[in-house]
């Protein structure tokens, strides 16, 4: 029997959909969420097996009182789930600085927060696994979503560096890279102020606002058959690094690294040329 230790459990999520699954597996969950009265009616269907905790994951005291509650109650956390994360949209030139810093906070700092508190149990019990949600967006810059992709693209640098220096361990890392997922993640674009500063990119933000407001509940992927996926992919004899979720991520994905070939052999005789 596993322990979880999941952030981000908002209700129809990737979060509650990893928990969801964890449990029909017969493992342990610690859930983590800003307001945990939410699931009291959900966790009692599960009794002893489930911690909802409240925690603000940018908040690095939060962060090690909810791992060592998780600790004591479970005897360890063996698999760590990063999933909280939010996107605000705006141009690189023209989003406020306090914005900037909360993206970077919540979607890359707080990863980091939570592996230094997490890894040492992994290490002392020689094994376990750290999932972190990335996205398309760390693998192809998303117009509007400038501080959002450039968070989730040093996620992505921080996890490959992560995969190497822990897996002497027997600590996995697995970046996953969802697409367009019907989460709720973007039913507040229907009601988020723009706080767009240069108006030249006015046009840009609010047509990109309308379109994901007129997505909202369209999404292609299920996070419920995401989860599946990325549970697969733990159990294979030799996982991945790094999956990506949903057809159409999967297509950008493979058109993106297939032009970065193409472009970069190219430019070879230029990129040998700056030898000595």
């Amino acid at each position: 029997m596993k322990t979880w230790f999941i952030t981000g459990g908002t209700p129809g999520g990737f979060g509650m959909a990893y928990a969801e699954a964890a449990l029909e597996r017969g493992d342990r969950v610690v859930l983590t969420v800003r307001r945990p009265d939410e699931l009291r009616e959900w966790a009692s269907r599960y009794g002893d097996r489930v911690l909802v905790l409240s925690l603000d994951v940018t908040d690095a005291d939060q962060v090690r009182a909810a791992v060592a509650v998780a600790e004591e109650r479970f005897g360890g956390i063996d698999v760590l789930v990063n999933n909280a994360g939010r996107g605000w949209y705006g141009s690189v030139e023209g989003t406020q600085d306090d914005t900037v810093r909360l993206s970077f906070d919540l979607n890359l700092f707080a990863v980091v927060t939570l592996v230094r508190a997490v890894l040492p149990g992994m290490r002392a019990r020689g094994g376990g696994w750290i999932v972190n949600m990335s996205s398309l967006a760390g693998l192809v810059g998303v117009q509007g979503f400038g501080y959002y992709s450039a968070a989730k693209f040093a996620l992505e640098g921080l996890s490959e560096t992560l995969r190497q220096e822990v897996e002497p361990f027997g600590v996995r890392v697995l970046v996953v890279e969802p697409g367009s997922f019907r989460t709720k993640a973007y039913a507040g674009f229907q009601n988020a102020p723009v706080h767009e500063t240069v108006d030249a990119y006015l046009g840009l933000v609010d047509g990109i606002r309308a379109a994901f407001v007129d997505q909202d509940g369209k999404q292609p992927g299920d996070p419920e058959r995401g989860v599946r996926a990325v549970l697969s992919a733990m159990d294979a004899p030799q996982p991945p690094q790094r999956l990506v979720l949903g057809g159409a991520a999967y297509d950008a994905a493979v058109a993106m690294h297939e032009n970065a070939l193409v472009e970069l052999r190219a430019h070879e005789k230029l990129s040998r040329g700056a030898d000595f």
